[in-house]
């Protein structure tokens, strides 16, 4: 029951998520231009990227770096051992849950990206749509694939990096 439990949390989450994210993308996509429009498709592919790379370092760090750093009262070593000891969940939101939806929103801004360029420029909006399409995909897979790598090499030091945020906000609630 409780992994239905868990199930539960990750469908409303993702659902609340891609509501925020999609009023905010559609929001911006009416009232802005294709520049910045185009800078918003980037910022939302690397945010994916990012989160991707955290969920990735989560499950490939250890957990013995953190009791270490917390034995010396390093800033951020409790959280580390939680991230580590929640791997599996943490891993699931960063990738699964943010990834995904920053991928459906990319794929929402590079459509109305497409229809709106197609529209200035007098391109044809298939190829426009096509070519959009093509870099989303790009970026998106490729960016992942190159800080797939970089979280697996260096994941004790983005669980720490992140772990100091985390504290920050703890100590600020």
């Amino acid at each position: 029951m409780k992994k239905d439990h868990w199930v539960l949390i990750v469908f409303i989450l993702t659902f609340i998520l891609s509501i925020i994210f999609s009023t905010v993308s559609n929001l911006m996509a009416v009232s802005c231009n294709n520049i910045v429009l185009s800078i918003v498709l980037v910022a939302v592919i690397v945010f994916g990227i990012l989160f991707d790379l955290i969920g990735t370092a989560a499950i490939t760090g250890k957990e013995s770096t953190f009791h270490a750093l917390n034995s010396k009262r390093i800033k951020g070593a409790k959280q580390g051992i939680f991230i580590i000891k929640n791997a599996n969940k943490i891993s699931s939101f960063c990738n699964d849950i943010v990834g995904d939806v920053c991928g459906i929103i990319s794929g929402s801004i590079g459509a109305l990206l497409s229809i709106s360029l197609a529209t200035t420029t007098g391109f044809n909006n298939t190829i426009v749509s096509i070519v959009i399409a093509a870099f989303i995909s790009a970026f998106t897979v490729g960016g992942k694939a190159i800080f797939k790598l970089v979280a697996i090499k260096n994941a004790d030091k983005i669980i720490l990096y992140v772990s100091k945020i985390l504290a920050i906000f703890e100590r600020s609630r």
